[in-house]
């Protein structure tokens, strides 16, 4: 590692932690309806939603009927973004005349921008027309990510009331989500992109000549409106196959920053979000800080690796030359850079990436995969995040009260059976979508294992990575994996459907059942959630969660992979 990398990563998550309280802020006066600037400006905009869908904004619901409202929105934004797919071959703004994908393949792109996963089997500029990109995949970064906005608020709610059974109105939070935070800052940052040389037109694919005299396509197309929210939104799916490593989609180290800063910002402002709500801000900087630790380790350990390299080879060749494994990676933003986004994207839930994770060290590709495996409560995707973590801290609390011997208590709220059971539940799903999956896949020649690009632990990876990524809603790859067949487009289409929407109820059960309790006063045994023996014991649960469910598979797969590497086995 060089200080030079060192100093980069300190001034990336500067930049987050000076933006997390104006973030925070604004995010709470729009849910709580407050006066702001943008509400002056919009609110007649926001009225005429409302009349247009026939909903009053006012109209309190309950956790059952809010999972209802979600469930039914999430039903017909996946039918449509599948219809739109299917008929692409006869719509407009299609000047490659591409033809529609096929229907695993639409099934799966479907599903998976509707969770807010972005997982794209495909190459996006020659599978998807300038419509669908527009109409079906870019709209779908909004939705999905107003959604899971929604989602943390109403949790949110469920902690700050008491003795009421409502939530919140899942319409009003989808609206005010998308046209008070999504909108105006997305179009700020498309500006940003394009100023720094990302394309946003309608042209044509241009065609030229290489030095050697081969044809080369150059794709074109709306690139900087999909990219702002792909970003800000955490969805992560890009334009280009290649993504955020493409030249058209992250030209500069600027836009790369500007990218990385995105993922962070929601998920960040909403730990002071909950301070301000719940009344306690010390207990949102206490999140911060769990988040932040873990972080920094993931960050540092995968730089580290990444800076090793591989000790196969001499001292004296190349990798020493560049400070370590350059393989997969940039010229543009380097070692310290790629490491630093694959960290942010995998704790973020957000999936794109801007270096190749099947090509890192052993140990550097583990730190994307465990970000994703610990539930993405690492800042987490954009509302997904704020949920995830607040279920950890049920089970935090609770297991503080066990080894005092207290009924454990949350914010002057008693955490019961109840409430315990649906955590267990909502940690539950998770693992086993993925390790079932992957087992099946494993022992399947003829469609699970045929679409390896490597053997041994490192192929065991690429399978373990893919329902990984699908089931955490995060949608990176190790893309040494040809998903584009009907078996992984199928079954990670599930994995996405069960990882975002069983696991959401068991949370929005939670908030109801805190919603409805008393707030008693604390006292002098009620365990503090704003200290730092707090966050230690709250970073020490996710990392006991995630590391006893999933250490027998990864000692299989990259911690394998890493002792073959020192012995000197290629794969």
């Amino acid at each position: 590692m060089r200080a030079n990398g060192i100093v980069q990563i300190l001034v990336f998550f500067e930049i987050v932690l000076l933006l997390t309280k104006p973030t925070g802020m604004f995010l709470k006066k729009v849910y709580c309806d407050e006066q702001h600037l943008l509400k002056r400006i919009l609110t007649p905009f926001e009225r005429m939603i409302y009349r247009l869908i026939g909903v009053d904004p006012s109209a309190e619901m309950n956790w059952k009927r809010y999972s209802v409202a979600m469930l039914l929105f999430s039903l017909v934004s996946t039918l449509a973004l599948y219809a739109l797919q299917r008929l692409q071959g006869y719509l407009p703004l299609n000047p490659q005349d591409i033809a529609a994908p096929s229907v695993d393949s639409s099934f799966n792109t479907a599903v998976s921008f509707v969770t807010n996963t972005n997982w794209q089997g495909y190459a996006g500029e020659s599978t998807m027309s300038y419509l669908t990109q527009m109409a079906g995949l870019t709209v779908q970064n909004f939705a999905s990510a107003a959604v899971g906005m929604a989602l943390a608020i109403a949790f949110i709610r469920g902690i700050a009331r008491h003795e009421t059974e409502n939530l919140g109105n899942f319409w009003a939070d989808l609206v005010r989500g998308t046209i008070y935070v999504l909108l105006p800052l997305s179009l700020i940052a498309a500006m940003l992109f394009v100023s720094q040389g990302v394309v946003q037109n309608f042209k044509s694919y241009d065609f030229a000549a290489t030095l050697d005299g081969a044809a080369q396509t150059i794709a074109q197309g709306p690139v900087a409106s999909q990219l702002a929210i792909k970003m800000l939104g955490t969805n992560g799916g890009g334009f280009f196959n290649a993504n955020s490593a493409h030249p058209f989609e992250n030209p500069t180290p600027f836009s790369n920053l500007i990218q990385m800063v995105l993922i962070f910002l929601i998920p960040a402002g909403l730990t002071y979000t909950l301070g301000r709500m719940v009344r306690s801000q010390g207990h949102g900087w206490a999140v911060f800080s769990a988040m932040a630790l873990l972080f920094f380790a993931g960050t540092f350990t995968t730089y580290w690796a990444e800076s090793r390299g591989n000790p196969i080879y001499p001292a004296n060749v190349d990798q020493a030359v560049v400070g370590g494994n350059f393989e997969g990676k940039e010229t543009r933003f380097g070692i310290a850079n790629s490491a630093l986004f694959a960290t942010v994207t995998t704790d973020a839930s957000c999936g794109a990436v801007n270096s190749m994770h099947d090509s890192f060290t052993p140990l550097g590709g583990l730190v994307p995969m465990v970000n994703i495996q610990l539930g993405e409560v690492i800042f987490g995707g954009v509302g997904a995040g704020m949920y995830g973590i607040l279920v950890m801290i049920i089970l935090t609390v609770f297991i503080a009260g066990l080894m005092v011997g207290r009924t454990p208590e949350y914010l002057g709220k008693k955490i019961e059976a109840y409430d315990v059971q649906m955590a267990m539940l909502y940690t539950l799903i998770f693992p086993v979508i993925i390790l079932v999956l992957t087992a099946i896949s494993v022992l399947a020649p003829e469609f699970g294992l045929a679409s390896r690009n490597n053997q041994g632990a490192h192929g065991l990876s690429e399978i373990l990575y893919a329902y990984t990524s699908a089931t955490g809603n995060n949608g990176s790859a190790f893309a040494g994996i040809s998903a584009n067949t009907f078996w992984y487009n199928t079954t990670l289409g599930i994995a996405m459907l069960a990882g975002r929407f069983m696991m959401i109820i068991p949370a929005l059960a939670i908030a109801g059942n805190l919603a409805s309790k008393k707030q008693a006063p604390a006292t002098l045994g009620t365990f503090p959630v704003n200290t730092g023996m707090f966050t230690l014991l709250l970073v020490g649960i996710i990392l006991i969660v995630g590391a006893l469910t999933f250490f027998p598979v990864l000692s299989l797969s990259p911690i394998l992979e890493h002792f073959q590497m020192n012995a000197g086995a290629t794969f």
